[in-house]
């Protein structure tokens, strides 16, 4: 009887301790599942934390402004540029002696001692200024004594050319090719290019053809010394050897300029080429083909420097700028008119005038027939003399 008891003790016991141990798991069990629970295994997470916050977008930045589009000015342009060679014969020396003044009476022009003549060919550029096959260039490129001239059109047709005539005051020539429809640039007004305007080289430097470079004005008016008769647009637009010639062209595919020279120490681009305006180049084109020459004016021979503080008040006009007439022609137009050596000129038609080059220019370029008034200084009092114009060289 006892151990009945007992037993029964016992299973009463095992059964209370197993109810207590399911009702102890089962809440932490609905904590961990929830009642929308995915099945499969769980991922812990700290609900102590925020969740990880997304970066803010952006808004774009400026979008930087393309550059100037210029393909279609040089399409056009490109038509009009053609690569010209010319052939001229050169005398070189053969000796060192052939300098030397006895050994030339010794032996004459015999051509061991005294020299070859041989043919030497220059390459450079050129613009059609007409469809019937007229074009510019500078006269360096096709040189003195020219034996042939040769031009290759855009379109690689080779033709020889004649030269219509030459300009040495301007640097400048035109030739003539017997060929009909050509592409031509239209002439721009140069007087009315600005300082950083945008500008395109065109032409065949180190023979490569039909070559495009684009850079600004840098400035106008250059005096440099390379010929007489100057004004030259200053551009950083590439300019090599062989762009002598070729077209400076403006953002409206015009011809503002005949590139010309660069300055350099070593004989490459180096920032600073010089063309010939527009303008003048488009007169002298006009008076060559028209006369064969370039017809300018003149008011006789007049020489003149810029006038110096010192030399200003020596005259009895210290406030005066100009120039100082040092010499002239009793038989020139200057003098007949009234100008005197020891007068100051200050102005030409109303301009003021400072530089020689400026007086000589404007005088060139009054027509013929025409006069000028000439703004002077005589003997410390302010004077103005009307001057005829008459044609330079008579």
């Amino acid at each position: 009887m006892k151990i009945r008891l007992l037993l029964a003790f016992l299973l009463l016991s095992i059964g209370f301790l197993t109810g207590v141990a399911f009702t102890t798991r089962a809440p932490a069990a609905r904590q961990t599942a929830g009642p929308e629970a995915a099945p499969g295994p769980l991922t812990p997470v700290k609900m102590t934390e925020p969740p990880p916050a997304q970066a803010p977008v952006q808004p774009p930045g400026p979008v930087a402004a393309p550059g100037p589009d210029f393909t279609a000015v040089a399409a056009r342009a490109v038509r009009a540029v053609t690569n010209i060679s010319s052939v001229q014969m050169v005398r070189r020396q053969n000796s060192p002696f052939f300098n030397d003044p006895f050994f030339r009476d010794f032996f004459g022009d015999d051509e061991f001692f005294g020299g070859r003549t041989r043919p030497e060919q220059s390459l450079g550029s050129g613009v059609v200024v007409s469809p019937d096959g007229y074009m510019v260039t500078n006269k360096h490129v096709i040189g003195d004594d020219v034996d042939k001239v040769t031009v290759m059109l855009p379109d690689k047709r080779v033709l020889p050319a004649r030269i219509v005539g030459v300009d040495s005051y301007s640097d400048l020539a035109v030739l003539k090719v017997d060929a009909t429809g050509l592409s031509v640039l239209p002439w721009g007004d140069s007087s009315k290019l600005k300082v950083a305007e945008w500008v395109l080289a065109i032409g065949n430097p180190f023979q490569l053809n039909q070559t495009v470079t684009l850079g600004i004005v840098s400035a106008l008016g250059r005096n440099v010394g390379l010929s007489t008769y100057e004004d030259f647009i200053q551009t950083d637009a590439a300019i090599n050897p062989g762009n002598s010639g070729g077209a400076l062209v403006n953002a409206r595919g015009e011809l503002v300029g005949i590139n010309t020279a660069i300055y350099s120490e070593t004989g490459r681009y180096e920032g600073i080429g010089f063309a010939v305006p527009a303008n003048l180049a488009r007169q002298v084109v006009d008076d060559i083909i028209r006369y064969g020459a370039v017809r300018r004016g003149s008011i006789g021979f007049i020489e003149v420097s810029p006038v110096t503080p010192d030399v200003a008040r020596q005259l009895g006009a210290p406030d005066a700028t100009g120039l100082l007439v040092e010499r002239m022609r009793r038989d020139s137009q200057a003098y007949q008119a009234g100008i005197e050596p020891g007068d100051i000129i200050t102005s030409i038609n109303g301009v003021p005038v400072s530089d020689p080059q400026h007086l000589q220019r404007a005088i060139a370029d009054a027509r013929i027939g025409d006069t000028v008034r000439v703004g002077l200084i005589h003997e410390g009092r302010a004077r103005e003399v009307t001057v005829p114009v008459g044609k330079a060289g008579s």
